[in-house]
């Protein structure tokens, strides 16, 4: 049995640059990624992803445009798929706040493109590369990325981008 997330993820622009936050994974590590999450059923991804943006870092998204990238990745090892649509926010409101009712999201920030690279260190690389790929100058139209991750514990994970 694969397990199957489908994920909406916000390139979130302000003045101080991208809106990146900060988790804390179950087994203690934490990594930045924009803000996002898994899709409930019975939500859009449009509708999900506003609410994850909200509950995350307390913003308001009032128009969405995109997606701007998609990512699939697919680890057979460790039994599943996840698909990412990330949107770019056209207009929010709101004052950025963290309190994530799943405890996972612990800091949120505007981050220059220049300081992003440090901060998406210890990200997947299907997280990693596009935002890295957004931030190193925006496009038209969506971009696809598709990952391959073998291996079956996180120590030994190979990731190949396909």
């Amino acid at each position: 049995m694969v397990r199957e997330w489908l994920v909406g993820g916000g390139v979130i622009e302000g003045p101080g640059g991208v809106l990146l936050v900060q988790n804390r994974r179950r087994d203690g590590r934490v990594d930045w990624s924009p803000p996002g999450g898994v899709i409930d059923p019975g939500e859009t991804l449009l509708g999900g992803l506003t609410r994850e943006v909200e509950e995350e870092t307390g913003l308001t998204v009032t128009a969405w445009t995109g997606p701007v990238y998609e990512v699939v990745a697919e680890a057979p090892g460790l039994g599943w798929r996840l698909r990412v649509e990330v949107h770019r926010a056209v207009a929010f409101a709101g004052e950025l706040t963290v309190a994530d009712p799943d405890g996972i999201v612990v800091d949120a920030r505007f981050a220059a493109a220049d300081s992003c690279g440090p901060l998406l260190a210890d990200a997947p690389r299907w997280v990693r590369e596009p935002v890295g790929d957004w931030l190193g100058g925006p496009w038209e139209g969506t971009r696809p990325y598709a990952y391959r991750v073998d291996g079956t514990d996180r120590s030994s994970l190979s990731v190949t981008r396909v």
